[in-house]
């Protein structure tokens, strides 16, 4: 089978752009299973429950996130009764919605997705290794197809990890830092790596952001609010063959590709 994950999705810029060129990437690829990480659609923070559904009416199977989910307090009641959208599972039992996700892609292959977050310059979690390896451990019995989302600051981290559960999972997938590595590769026990997706949005920008009003935080240090740009979007992210009956990853792929048309300035 075949995955398409979508690195995060950034403001209008790339919301935009998912409109523009999701289907055709889904059926140029024949995808059977498509992921993207939402966590900053809204404006570049958070999510709203109607940019969500919205995403889910294209065709995204299911949506994961990191530590701004909860950026637009409306999110946290949408969360307990969406469960095609994902918080980190490493967040305390207690808290709204869940990290795993267990259905199936539309070739009939029972897939699952794993939500994890770092804490290496992040929020404090609890530990991802111990709770992803158990969550991936329980969901095994139900299919060998396992995709991670772990959205991290620490590269050493999101290495870490992949090489800790090599062989378990089909892939883990970085994401968080909006910048699109090329380490892309199959470890040795058949587990597909790659340290960030990178961002679907605007690239001619700060991560996302415009470039004065970063530099006006990051230079003078005075407090400024930071808004989406609009320059340059592009929709990032990777491909992933996995053999269905043993859950290894035969292939990946990033994927970067450009808007058609630039938006007005």
């Amino acid at each position: 089978m075949r995955v398409l994950f979508i690195g995060d999705v950034f403001g209008k810029p790339g919301r935009r752009i998912l409109h523009e060129k999701l289907h055709g990437l889904i059926q140029e690829h024949r995808v059977d299973f498509c992921v993207a990480n939402v966590e900053n659609a809204a404006a570049g923070f958070g999510i709203t429950p109607e940019i969500a559904e919205e995403f889910l009416k294209l065709e995204i199977d299911l949506l994961t996130s990191g530590n701004h989910i909860w950026d637009k307090r409306a999110i946290i009641p949408y969360l307990a009764d969406q469960p095609r959208l994902l918080r980190p599972q490493n967040y305390p039992s207690s808290t709204p919605g869940t990290g795993v996700f267990l259905g199936d892609a539309h070739c009939g292959v029972r897939v699952a997705v794993v939500n994890l977050q770092g804490r290496i310059f992040m929020p404090a979690t609890d530990c991802p290794f111990t709770v992803g390896l158990a969550a991936i451990e329980r969901i095994r019995k139900e299919t060998p197809v396992i995709l991670v989302d772990f959205h991290g600051e620490a590269t050493s981290e999101k290495q870490a990890f992949a090489w800790y559960i090599d062989g378990l999972a089909s892939a883990v997938l970085g994401t968080h830092t909006h910048v699109q590595t090329a380490d892309e590769r199959i470890l040795p026990k058949g587990t597909a790596y790659m340290t960030d997706l990178g961002m679907t949005g605007p690239y001619d920008s700060v991560i996302g952001s415009v470039t004065d009003l970063a530099l006006e935080r990051l230079i003078r240090q005075m407090p400024a609010r930071l808004e989406p740009a609009t320059g340059n979007p592009r929709l990032c992210g990777a491909i992933v063959d996995i053999d269905e009956t043993s859950g290894r990853a035969a292939s990946i792929t990033r994927i970067n590709v450009g808007a058609s048309t630039q938006p007005p300035q």
